[in-house]
């Protein structure tokens, strides 16, 4: 929110006024009362979104919100409920926190991203504290990179010097040219200050779909060898993620410093969705846009989709990405 949005909330208190008041006093006493308002934060607070005043993260809502809206993931819900929490309720982070999220399109990253965003600040993915970057759309060309590491680090600078407690989500990054994402690398360090400016308090996310084969090959053994994918524990394939990544021509991630020194935080792998995990989306997303649940279209829907490998057809290999679009077939007047 901005100031214009505060001076709208008391100019629509005016007109209760109106009678009772000359015109000239009106002006008047409007200009002292918005003198004063912006004089005391916790009055402007009232009418603005302030930093100060960000939600108090409750772990309860947050895992609520994970179960209620991802499926699959066990692992991404162990993780980002435990890193996210113990970091928020650390009054004094030695780093910022920094996730790096891996796994196929439609697998839920964008997803968490947003509910982590959403359960810091009530605008969400709206709020002037979070902010997103989209590696095809702000940094389109390889012959640019110089200058896209410069306002990189100004855009950062500027946002933590505004809000400690800023969120920065990378997207795309396995689009990212090579080399970039390291710019950010001393507000990723354990540094208290960076020219003076803390960025301990700040939190990083990046999303990639590099590592996802890796992912995949993990989840098929499991399912090979008939285990519950339940049973995959992070340590299976944390550190092979983050070498593939680290490896990964095509990453924006490709021997990059971040990984090298460790500052990345997390690993965080999405597992390839099956069948059953695609006909809970398709339920939510009924319930979401005020539907009765028919379970014959949820079967439908689901039976569209295409999976794979080939022969054992046990992945979908579009996620719940799709499934929105498809049901609006069938509920389309």
């Amino acid at each position: 929110m901005k100031l214009e949005r505060a001076v709208l909330g008391l100019l629509l208190l005016a007109p209760l006024a109106v009678r009772a008041v000359e015109p000239i006093s009106l002006g008047l006493a409007l200009a002292s009362v918005l003198t004063g308002y912006i004089s005391y934060p916790r009055l402007y607070c009232l009418f603005a979104e302030c930093c100060g005043q960000k939600r108090s993260l409750s772990r309860e809502a947050l895992q609520k919100d994970l179960d209620n809206k991802l499926f699959g993931q066990h692992l991404v819900k162990k993780v980002i409920v435990n890193a996210v929490f113990g970091f928020i309720s650390n009054p004094k982070p030695k780093k910022p926190l920094t996730l790096s999220l891996h796994g196929w399109t439609g697998t839920g990253k964008n997803f968490v991203s947003k509910i982590i965003a959403e359960n810091i600040y009530e605008g969400g993915l709206n709020s002037d504290y979070v902010h997103l970057f989209v590696a095809t759309l702000h940094f389109p060309h390889a012959s640019n990179i110089t200058l896209y590491k410069d306002q990189l680090q100004l855009w950062i600078r500027g946002n933590v010097t505004a809000c400690a407690r800023s969120v920065f989500i990378f997207d795309e990054m396995d689009k990212m040219h090579a080399g970039l994402i390291d710019a950010i690398k001393p507000f990723l360090d354990y540094y208290d200050l960076v020219d003076g400016v803390s960025y301990q308090k700040a939190i990083f996310i990046f999303l990639s779909n590099a590592g996802a084969e890796r992912i995949t090959d993990v989840a098929l053994d499991f399912w090979r060898s008939g285990k519950q994918r339940e049973e995959i524990k992070l340590k299976d394939m944390e550190h092979a993620l983050s070498v593939s990544v680290f490896n990964n021509k095509n990453s924006g991630f490709w021997h990059s410093s971040l990984i090298d020194r460790n500052l990345i935080d997390y690993f965080v792998p999405f597992l390839p969705l099956e069948y059953k995990h695609l006909k809970m989306c398709i339920r939510v997303e009924m319930q979401s846009r005020g539907y009765k649940i028919d379970e014959d279209i949820v079967t439908r829907v689901a039976e569209e989709m295409t999976f794979f490998p080939k022969e054992e057809r046990v992945f979908s290999d579009k996620g719940c990405k799709t499934v929105f679009t498809k049901l609006d077939y069938y509920y389309d007047d």
